[in-house]
């Protein structure tokens, strides 16, 4: 239990580093981070900063592919989570 925090807190600065360096590459026509490497983080916990990033940042918000997928993500992670918590009580 002690790691998860610790563990959350470097995805999601990650999750919004990338995702601000994606924004940031895709203004200047550089190379983009892949969107395998953006889901990739968003599955591994990274979800819900990033959705929050791409919106406050307008960055893949006519994407329906992210705009869809990462708040499913987020719920499915919503789900398992309560479930484990409620099953190893």
């Amino acid at each position: 239990m002690k790691y998860i925090i610790p563990y959350l807190l470097i995805v999601w600065l990650v999750s919004i580093f990338i995702t601000i360096a994606d924004k940031s590459a895709a203004r200047r026509h550089k190379r983009r981070v892949s969107e395998k490497s953006l889901f990739a983080v968003s599955l591994i916990g990274g979800a819900l900063p990033m959705y929050l990033t791409m919106l406050a940042i307008r960055h893949k918000t006519r994407h329906k592919r992210f705009m869809y997928g990462l708040p499913l993500i987020i719920i499915t992670q919503l789900v398992a989570v309560s479930a484990c918590l409620c099953y190893f009580r």
